[in-house]
């Protein structure tokens, strides 16, 4: 393991004033989504709406890198260049989603765990050889009623250390996805303690199973109140509890933490960042990983339609741009009403 090449890539992808793109999608997820613009979910309809996302004029200026799903991994764009070799010229770095999703925890009560170890080491090899150099691995956390069980935390942990340690041996930087899910009526403070507890954990296991911290990137959720929750707290408020949790959980090594949105709106992902940004400077930097935050407006925009390409570049451009700005707290909401 070269742990001075996985920082120098885990450096970049956190690099000032940029962000990851999360385009990783399954094929039921991206269908679910199609579907709401009435597009049908082929895989050529599925390549066409990423080379658009991909092939947006000057978009290195504000994404470092995108996390792929194995479909897209394999697939080229219009001039039949294969995605991650399209991205690399570009300066973008390729990533691939390896996790198999979240499924039953056995002798739990409701909860999951992510699946995906085995054969891992081999797909791994295949990954690098076709380009990728960083990975991305989901755990899911419920918060409930007598959730999460120290049992569901402890082997979600257990599972994102050993894809972190497989993936640093094929020279590949993991990034640890440990996620608490948004959904439910909780509240900000028991956000803060169900973060601070998994975060921690996750660690732990970390250290246990000697992953490099300085060749990783992490991913975690914004602390935040429930989505269903009344009096849901205020953009300052999340900021300050996130940066605060953050500050006593994650090791001053780790190069850059990559926010998830985790079903919030495209304009609170952005406004939670960069007020998190301005209470800066920070020991690591602060960064976003975003799907739906990054795609929504632009998927809108496109519905499927050639003709709408360039609606859907102008959309996704705008979005990278402010979340750009948002990685020095230079973002304000009535931004979103300039273009």
């Amino acid at each position: 393991m070269n742990v001075e090449s996985l920082n120098s890539i885990a450096q970049a992808m956190v690099a000032p004033n940029k962000g990851i793109l999360a385009a990783d999608e399954s094929t039921p997820t991206i269908g679910k989504r199609f579907a709401n613009i009435n597009t049908e979910s082929t895989e050529e309809n599925r390549r066409t709406y990423r080379n658009m996302l991909f092939s947006t004029p000057n978009i290195s200026d504000y994404i470092s890198g995108v996390i792929l799903f194995e479909e897209t991994l394999k697939q080229s764009n219009d001039a039949d260049l294969l995605f991650p070799d399209y991205l690399t010229s570009l300066g973008i770095i390729p990533g691939i989603k390896v996790d198999k999703g979240a499924q039953k925890l056995a002798g739990s009560n409701g909860e999951t765990v992510t699946e995906g170890l085995d054969g891992l080491r081999e797909r791994l090899s295949d990954y690098y050889s076709l380009g990728a150099r960083f990975a991305k691995w989901r755990a899911v956390i419920h918060i409930g009623s007598n959730k999460p069980s120290d049992y569901a935390i402890d082997t979600n942990a257990h599972a994102l250390a050993r894809y972190s340690t497989l993936c640093q041996e094929a020279q590949i930087v993991p990034i640890v996805e440990p996620e608490v899910l948004m959904d439910g009526d909780h509240s900000l403070e028991r956000c803060y303690e169900v973060t601070s507890k998994v975060l921690g954990t996750v660690f732990e296991a970390l250290d246990k199973q000697n992953v490099a911290l300085n060749g990783i990137i992490l991913k975690p959720n914004m602390v935040i109140s429930g989505s269903d929750a009344n009096n849901r707290a205020d953009v300052a408020t999340v900021a300050s509890a996130t940066v605060n949790c953050l500050t006593k959980h994650v090791p001053e090594e780790v190069p850059g933490i990559a926010f998830l949105s985790g079903g919030q709106t495209s304009e609170e992902a952005t406004a939670h960042l960069s007020s998190m940004n301005e209470l800066g400077p920070h020991p690591w930097q602060l960064s976003f990983s975003y799907g739906r935050a990054l795609q929504a407006l632009p998927l809108k925009a496109w519905s499927g339609k050639s003709e709408n390409i360039t609606l859907g570049q102008k959309e996704f451009s705008k979005r990278s741009r402010l979340n750009s700005l948002a990685r020095t707290g230079n973002y304000h909401p009535q931004m979103e009403s300039a273009d």
